[in-house]
This record gives structure tokens, C-alpha cells and sequence, in this order.
């Protein structure tokens, strides 16, 4: 037997990866989405708070947009698996950007949704 056959008998059958990929895609569907709004008080406008938030945010994995506000706040809305959602929430509340301080974050209308309602994480302006 060749050197290769051998390894290929050891081995086991070949990985069916069609099938794993559809078991993965069915394991993260089955983790339920959520969608929250926030809004961030403190320094967080001239701070690169925006810039800072949508790299985290692609970081970790979550979709949705961050805006200033004429208020002197930053505010948006988040989307994603629940896990990756609550991590995104704490950096929003005791993270942010190098420069900036975060005296509270707001977070509301959170709720499991069946679909992600956008693409990817962007700056509002």
C-alpha cells in the first residue's frame, strides 16, 4: 500500500463539507438575534468615539450604525447574536474610545429579531 493510501485509510472517510457548513449555518441560526438602541453620554463627540465604536463593532461581530447627536451624545442601534450584542453593550458602556469618558449609556427598544436589518456596521452622519 502507498504512502498515501495509507494516510488516506487512516484518516477516516473524507469530511462531508457541505454538511458541516450547513450544521454551522444551522447552529447560528439557531442563536437568537438581537436588536437594541443606545445612546452614550459623557465626552464622546471629538473623541474618535464613532470611529472607535465601528471598529469594535466589526471587531466583534455585530451590524447596525453610530451617529452624533446634537446633544453632545452619541447614539445608534446594534444588531447580532445576543452574546455578541452584550459585549458590544459593555464596551459602549465602559470602553469607548482612548480619549473619551462615559459617564452612563442608555439602551433601549432591545428585542430578538428574526433578521439582521442591515449589512454591515457604519458611521452615520
Amino acid at each position: 500500500m502507498s504512502l498515501l493510501r495509507a494516510a488516506a485509510v487512516a484518516a477516516g472517510p473524507a469530511p462531508h463539507t457541505p454538511i458541516r457548513l450547513l450544521a454551522r449555518s444551522l447552529a447560528a441560526m439557531a442563536e437568537p438575534l438581537k436588536s437594541v438602541d443606545y445612546e452614550v453620554f459623557g465626552r464622546v463627540q471629538g473623541v474618535c468615539f464613532r470611529m472607535y465604536t465601528e471598529g469594535e463593532a466589526k471587531k466583534i461581530g455585530v451590524v447596525g450604525w453610530v451617529k452624533n447627536t446634537s446633544k453632545g451624545t452619541v447614539t445608534g442601534q446594534v444588531q447580532g447574536p445576543e452574546e455578541k450584542v452584550n459585549s458590544m453593550k459593555a464596551w459602549l458602556s465602559k470602553v469607548g474610545s482612548p480619549s473619551s469618558r462615559i459617564d452612563r449609556a442608555d439602551f433601549s427598544n432591545e428585542k430578538t429579531i428574526s433578521k439582521l436589518d442591515y449589512s454591515n456596521f457604519s458611521i452615520h452622519y
